[in-house]
């Protein structure tokens, strides 16, 4: 028997006082609600038939989520790790056809924005880099009031009824009996309840991708998931789906950078956003809106209720309405970026819900979780979360943390005392909900369109393009091979219904064959939707990219200096790095100022690295283990690379490139030390390209 710690210390007197307070599932338990009545269904939403509205009756579904809102203080649940900005948002044209909502009928209206990035399953002290959905949240500070856009970097969402979100998230965070793993979808619990749940299937497949794994808020795009609804002037509805399209185009990291920039700089993603914005490099964002007629809304072979499934691109065009600019950093932490309260239900006129049934469940899961997280009913009176319009015009009183004193006899409304005020506002200026038409029997029941989970997996599959499926498949063997193989048996047989291909390159490497067929028509034969691509984004700037000039004592000072002043005009950010700090001595017998040492700043925090001339301080790159090392890094993550003069023999000594034949993708060389304005150009032509990964299949370089 153990003295000290695990599960046999029944020695120990607290161990034996906690014992009555233990609960053990038994294998005859019946599920029940807190107050011990028995549930039939706990999966579906009470609702006003298959695809009306969740009934806040509906006891069952306020009980399970209350408690998982109130589960963790002051932290969020889900959410924690995150950075922020503000910014203003400004539409382009009037979209007074479309909606009354003001903001969006200027083209010279400022409107001020709050914009909260995230990783979602992680703690507040969990890394950047994890494989994660990134949360995109933007506040909206309209003269009507604010409109919070909530939402992802990803289009769709794991499950189709906000009933299941707490079991999803309890999934996927670390597992409740060792508190792991953290910030990791690695492990048994998720991939059990993903196995389980096949509409979780498409959106696993997003989780896969390199969408999963952004390069930096910047370069992320983001969705407002659910179909809303736009409403005009005149009472006229039409569905809507939100996008936010970087202006700098989409692009992520590499696996193997992930997990070391875990360790090397954890705050990779929050401090790339913070120094962008110092530095004047503001991030920026196109508003796009994919706008369906309501008459058109059962032409789809999917339904747009269902928050499974997106709209291709094709069948409805992005139409880019705005920009929003992040242009200045919070000045604390806590009190902006902590302690902003995003709600679903912060809407404006002009803008209405559906009917889906996940967002029916965040419209008072936001509102909850507000309550307990930060003190009570008068969080939306901390500075972040106020409204610029007027507000507190009503008789909620007092309450936790009150910040407002209230001046008069009345705290009432429909009273004659203080002549009845305040008064409600005229239908034509304040919120009106649209007034859908609902008959229908309460029923926990889906509607059949909900019922195809494996389409849109489908069609995120085929539309990615052959270096991205490589990446998708990698990330499912590395992420099933952490768990339990009968989970992985699973989630093999399951994606037999996505596609046949993946399902064997997956098997395959997990060295595994499918149990079951698919299910009857599935895979089905779609249309590949390219918009889904990463590699059919915009590839036109490298503003914001960082370079690496990899020097040592003896190197050409000239070609650094010109390769600097090119890279910086074209908006590249130029870091000298060497072995030490302080004055490097260059060919020339000046001293370059050393920006950072090889250890502290890896080829990881860098977009593309040059090697410059000079043949003393190639040798000194060469026998240097750490500089070598640097150049293998960049070249095994497909990183542009240009060397001039000796630099090509730190490459060659490196055995990125052999004299005589032909460079590699990405490497550029010159034969003399001289940065001419076409060398340069091309080494910017380059790194506009991002990545070069034909190099992935080469596997003769030693990571």
């Amino acid at each position: 028997m153990s003295l000290f710690g695990g599960k046999t210390n029944a020695g120990n007197a607290k161990v034996k006082a906690l014992e009555p307070f233990r609960v053990h599932v038994q294998e005859d338990d019946e599920l029940t609600t807190n107050q011990g009545l028995k549930i039939v269904d706990n999966q579906n939403s009470l609702r006003a038939g298959p695809r009306g509205p969740t009934l806040l009756e509906d006891f069952i579904l306020r009980e399970k989520i209350t408690h998982f809102d109130h589960e963790r203080i002051p932290e969020r649940v889900v959410h924690a790790r995150g950075a922020a900005a503000h910014g203003y948002f400004q539409v382009y044209e009037s979209l007074a056809p479309l909606t009354r909502a003001k903001f969006l009928q200027d083209p010279s209206k400022i409107t001020p924005v709050f914009v909260r990035f995230s990783t979602v399953g992680g703690s507040r002290g969990s890394a950047d880099t994890v494989r994660d959905v990134r949360g995109f949240a933007t506040k909206f500070y309209t003269e009507e009031g604010n409109f919070d856009l909530v939402g992802n970097n990803m289009p769709v969402f794991f499950i189709q009824d906000a009933i299941k979100f707490p079991d999803f998230v309890h999934s996927v965070k670390p597992e409740p009996h060792n508190e792991i793993p953290q910030a990791s979808s690695a492990h048994d619990t998720l991939w059990d309840f993903v196995t389980q749940q096949t509409e979780t299937t498409h959106m696993i497949m997003w989780l896969m991708s390199d969408r999963a794994i952004p390069r930096s808020y910047a370069n992320m795009e983001g969705f407002g998931v659910h179909t809303f609804r736009l409403v005009n002037e005149d009472g006229k509805s039409r569905f809507v789906k939100f996008h936010w399209k970087p202006k700098l185009g989409v692009h992520s990291l590499v696996w193997d950078e992930t997990q070391k920039l875990a360790g090397k700089n954890s705050d990779i993603n929050r401090q790339d956003l913070w120094e962008q914005i110092e530095a004047g490099a503001f991030p920026e964002w196109e508003l796009g809106l994919q706008i369906v007629e309501e008459s058109d809304e059962m032409k789809f072979d999917f339904d747009l209720l269902d928050p499974t499934k997106l709209i291709p691109e094709e069948l409805v065009p992005v139409k880019i309405v705005g920009k929003m600019v992040l242009n200045r950093n919070p000045d604390n932490y806590f009190a902006e970026t902590e302690q902003v309260a995003f709600c679903v239900s912060n809407i404006v006129p002009g803008i209405d819900f559906t009917n889906d049934a996940l967002m029916q469940g965040r419209l008072f899961s936001y509102l909850d979780t507000q309550l307990l997280r930060l003190g009570g009913p008068n969080f939306h009176e901390i500075p972040i979360n106020q409204p610029i319009c007027p507000f507190r015009i009503n008789n909620q009183r007092d309450g936790l943390h009150r910040q407002a004193i209230n001046v008069g006899k009345t705290n009432y409304d429909i009273n004659s005392i203080s002549k009845g005020l305040p008064k409600q506002s005229i239908a034509k200026r304040g919120y009106v909900s649209y007034a859908e038409r609902i008959d229908a029997n309460k029923i926990r029941e889906r509607s059949a369109t909900f019922d195809d989970h494996f389409s849109q997996a489908t069609l995120f599959w085929l539309s990615m393009s052959p270096v991205e499926q490589d990446h998708i498949v990698k990330a499912f063997t590395f992420e099933l091979s952490k768990v339990q193989e009968v989970i992985r048996q699973r989630m093999i047989n399951q994606l037999q219904n996505v596609d046949n291909v993946l399902t064997q390159r997956v098997a395959h490497n997990l060295g595994l064959l499918p149990t079951e067929g698919p299910q009857p028509g599935f895979p089905k034969k779609v249309t590949p939707s390219p918009a889904l691509s990463q590699m059919n984004t915009k590839k036109d700037s490298v503003a914001t990219r960082k370079v690496a000039i990899l020097a040592a004592d003896g190197s050409d000072g000239k070609a650094i200096s010109d390769m600097k002043k090119a890279l910086e005009a074209a908006g590249c950010c130029v870091k000298v790095i060497a072995s030490h700090m302080g004055q490097l001595k260059v060919s020339t017998g000046s001293q370059i100022e050393i920006d950072g040492t090889i250890p502290a700043n890896p080829s990881i925090l860098f977009d593309a690295v040059f090697i410059p001339g000079g043949k003393e301080g190639s040798i000194n790159l060469q026998n240097c283990g750490a500089a070598v090392h640097y150049g293998l890094e960049t070249y095994i993550h497909c990183k542009p690379i240009a060397a001039v003069g000796e630099g090509a023999n730190y490459l060659a000594a490196s055995r990125l490139i052999t004299k005589g034949d032909t460079l590699p993708s990405g490497v550029l060389v010159s034969e003399n030390d001289v940065v001419t304005n076409d060398f340069a150009g091309q080494f910017i032509k380059n790194i506009k390209q991002h990545r070069f990964f034909d190099r992935e299949r080469i596997d003769s370089i030693p990571a």
